[in-house]
């Protein structure tokens, strides 16, 4: 059994994760199994899904709102609606982790009975399915780009690193959802509450320099900025990652993830009496 202060120790914290890698394997398969159970269609839901949302936006903000994402140059709608796809799909992994997190433990009683069971997998596995769906989207993306430009940047190989903090993010963020909605039942509804705004607070349909200079540090502090800005970057502007900022964003991911992890750790052991 994994001890809190195991978490000073990433030799400890690595081999605790490692032992349960299986049972971690089969969480994951049956979270992404149960997005198609029953339906019709299946795993073409999977890309019907984002490309609705994705014509509505760019409808409303391209051709309602005539937006662009830069002054400078024209751009197609095409153009558009690929930014767009590249900045949705990469917050979906918060979002969707972090707004089913409320009731993450809720749905799984069975599992705080037995004593055994690692419940610290449960956010995990849901970050995890929830990034294989974000690896079948960019990869239709790629498609995508491929037929709209006829080649793709070499910086998309960055694509990997800068997803990282992401995830240390949006694990830390689950952990501490997931235990506090044991306890508090309407942290649900801030919560989604919370992710609809930051969906426009995160330059997800605008670039952070559109914005006046004077508010541009103020929405800066939010890390999904940074994190989209640089999707942005290295899947179709062909530049580098800024470096400064994803070494700020990591660290600071990292250690959100392992204090959300010492919270969920020694909260846990009280599920039971509440549920």
């Amino acid at each position: 059994m994994m001890r809190p202060w195991h978490l000073a120790n990433p030799v400890a914290l690595w081999r605790h994760f490692a032992a349960h890698r299986y049972l971690l394997f089969c969480l994951v398969r049956r979270e992404v199994q149960l997005r198609y159970r029953g339906s019709w269609l299946g795993p073409v839901w999977s890309l019907l899904t984002p490309l609705l949302m994705l014509g509505v936006y760019t409808f409303v903000f391209s051709v309602v709102f005539q937006s662009k994402w830069s002054s400078d140059e024209p751009q197609s709608k095409v153009d558009f609606a690929l930014t767009l796809f590249a900045s949705l799909t990469a917050f979906n992994v918060f979002a969707e982790t972090v707004g089913a997190a409320p009731g993450l433990i809720l749905a799984n009683t069975n599992y705080v009975k037995r004593v055994v069971f690692p419940l610290e997998l449960l956010p995990l596995a849901r970050l995890l399915s929830n990034l294989v769906q974000s690896g079948f989207s960019f990869a239709i993306f790629i498609v995508a780009v491929v037929l709209v430009r006829g080649s793709i940047c070499w910086t998309l190989v960055f694509l990997p690193l800068v997803m990282l903090p992401l995830a240390l993010l949006t694990l830390g963020c689950a952990y501490f959802i997931s235990s506090l909605g044991v306890f508090v039942r309407d942290i649900g509804q801030v919560v989604g509450l919370v992710i609809t705004m930051l969906m426009f607070l995160s330059a997800v349909f605008y670039p952070l320099k559109s914005l006046p200079s004077q508010l541009q540090p103020v929405l800066g502090m939010n890390p999904l900025v940074g994190i989209v800005e640089d999707v942005r970057r290295v899947t179709l502007m062909g530049l580098m990652p800024n470096w400064p900022m994803w070494a700020g964003l990591t660290l600071f991911s990292t250690l959100l993830a392992l204090a959300g992890l010492l919270w969920f750790m020694k909260s846990k052991n009280a599920f039971a009496d509440v549920l």
